[in-house]
């Protein structure tokens, strides 16, 4: 699963969400691992909602939320500037081949991968793609969203760019790693 840079009044934090079940999660915080229950019914996410992390229930609020800058968030009655990071997922090449003078097609795709490559971090399928190819984004700016394990995954802009690869089209299946666009 993706990890995420989080930054909690300036101090960041690495957290690796999985999820478990439809409203539930393990969630990593460096070698801390929690279960983590979403207690709201999902059209309340938006600015309101309720977790429980083992017998405790804590109530959270998001005034606004914006992925360019940090937003406030207030947890119970404690507030909070966050900032989420985008996931990347660097990937090592892949050197199988079926034999050295016929390198499979996707092992030269991966030898392929260039700067601004935004890659799927997970299996899943593309329920929409939101940019085309010459499109002007800025730094997370949502790209296209992945259904995977009944969850919509937003995929947002690692970096302001102009849109140079689209690779992927609504109701394709891709899998973990493989290119989705290509920004420059």
């Amino acid at each position: 699963m993706p990890t995420y840079e989080i930054f909690i009044d300036g101090k960041s934090r690495k957290v690796e969400l999985t999820k478990t079940g439809e409203t539930a999660f393990e969630v990593k915080i460096g070698d801390k691992k929690s279960h983590v229950e979403l207690q709201t019914s999902k059209a309340k996410v938006e600015k309101q909602f309720s977790i429980k992390m083992g017998e405790k229930t804590y109530k959270i609020e998001l005034q606004e939320f914006d992925r360019e800058k940090p937003f406030p968030i207030k947890v119970e009655e404690a507030s909070f500037k966050a900032e989420v990071k985008t996931p990347t997922i660097k990937r090592a090449l892949t050197t199988t081949e079926s034999t050295p003078l016929a390198p499979s097609k996707k092992t030269l795709v991966q030898r392929q991968v260039t700067e601004g490559a935004v890659t799927a971090p997970m299996t899943g399928k593309i329920i929409s793609v939101k940019v085309k190819k010459g499109d002007q984004v800025k730094f997370s700016q949502v790209l296209c969203i992945i259904e995977a394990m009944k969850m919509e995954n937003e995929i947002n802009a690692p970096k302001a760019g102009t849109v140079q690869e689209v690779n992927v089209s609504a109701g394709s299946s891709v899998s973990e790693g493989e290119i989705l666009f290509v920004i420059g």
